[in-house]
């Protein structure tokens, strides 16, 4: 009789390469349990497995399978034969949960993760996972997942201003009186400035359900009548009125020739006494070390690459896209407990 099979991972000989290979197993976990309704079907109770596989739709069997391995990595626990609860740690998966974590996850582990299974034709042919799948005829999850486009407006710009306060310090923006945040999502950047600097006014622009879905932030006592909002289409046009314009994360999701574009049309607007603040990564010239920051920021821009068709950019790179649209840089700012930095342009 053969032997048994190995186990998951245990195919190669050198297991760190192996373990590598396998990263994508509690990615698929998490979604698994993310697109069952797990963490929502367990509440704040105690369920059997017959009970879950009901409300999840699930074959009982499988789904036990699953309970377990999501016991093992802390998100439920089983008291006693086939009944778990959801611990403190799983509570995030919960679709309603004040702290939710449900779209994060969807977007990481399934609508992103379709990109990157076409990563090897992407570095190929220099096109998008988009367009690699257009060509071969397949129908992406984000064309058939009725959700992608909420899911994606979810998760952009939508954390706690407090996220974004090593940003707001790491500049000063008390010699200014407006601030335009572009592309800016749901506005978690813009109220993190405004509420750092109470002086200042905002404008935030994004693309309409960007901005409606920002809308209620803003409506909060301690902002009302302090930004405003407006949709707007930044290949095309920038709005004017503000001293500083602030692109945090937008640039790095274009071509060289679409984010000179946007530049243009920022340099149009920025007055000649105001600022324009880039954020994004900075990566170095050469990469002669293995580092875990600069592992985030080398997948970041394969992740634009797949994605995107974007790319993350070094610093001489940075300046020659920034003075092709007229722009100069002054400065590049590190930011403490950040990976991002701030291109400080004129």
């Amino acid at each position: 009789m053969a032997g048994c099979p190995p186990g998951i991972g245990d195919v190669g000989k050198n297991k760190v390469l192996t373990e590598m290979a396998m990263g994508y197993s509690r990615s698929r976990v998490l979604c698994a349990a993310a697109r069952l309704g797990i963490a929502d079907a367990l509440g704040d109770g105690e369920r059997s497995l017959d009970e879950l596989a009901v409300s999840c739709i699930a074959q009982p069997a499988p789904l036990y399978r699953l309970l377990r391995t999501l016991a093992s990595l802390g998100i439920v626990v089983e008291r006693t034969p086939k009944r778990f609860v959801l611990t403190s740690f799983g509570q995030p998966l919960r679709k309603e949960a004040l702290n939710s974590e449900w779209a994060a996850i969807i977007f990481l582990s399934d609508l992103l993760a379709e990109c990157w299974a076409h990563l090897t034709e992407c570095v190929r042919t220099g096109d998008n996972a988009h367009r690699i799948m257009q060509r071969q005829r397949v129908i992406s999850r984000w064309s058939k997942d009725s959700e992608a486009a909420a899911i994606f407006r979810a998760v952009m710009g939508t954390a706690p201003a407090e996220d974004y306060m090593p940003i707001v310090r790491a500049w000063d923006f008390a010699r200014y009186s407006s601030v335009a945040d572009l592309g800016g999502g749901g506005g978690a950047l813009i109220d993190a400035i405004l509420e750092a600097f109470p002086h200042l006014e905002g404008l935030l622009v994004d693309r309409q359900e960007s901005i409606e879905q920002a809308r209620p932030r803003f409506e909060a006592p301690r902002l009302a009548g302090r930004c405003k909002l407006l949709a707007a289409d930044l290949c095309k046009s920038v709005p004017g009125g503000a001293d500083v314009y602030v692109l945090k994360q937008v640039l790095h999701g274009y071509t060289d020739e679409s984010a000179v574009g946007i530049l243009r049309n920022c340099r149009h607007v920025v007055p000649s006494n105001g600022r324009l603040l880039v954020i994004e990564f900075v990566l170095p010239d050469i990469v002669d070390h293995a580092d875990l920051e600069l592992e985030r920021r080398l997948m970041s821009d394969l992740n634009m690459l797949a994605v995107a068709g974007g790319k993350e950019r070094s610093a001489a790179e940075w300046r020659s896209l920034l003075n092709s649209a007229g722009f100069v840089i002054q400065r590049i700012i590190s930011v403490a407990q950040e990976s991002a930095s701030i291109i400080e342009a004129c």
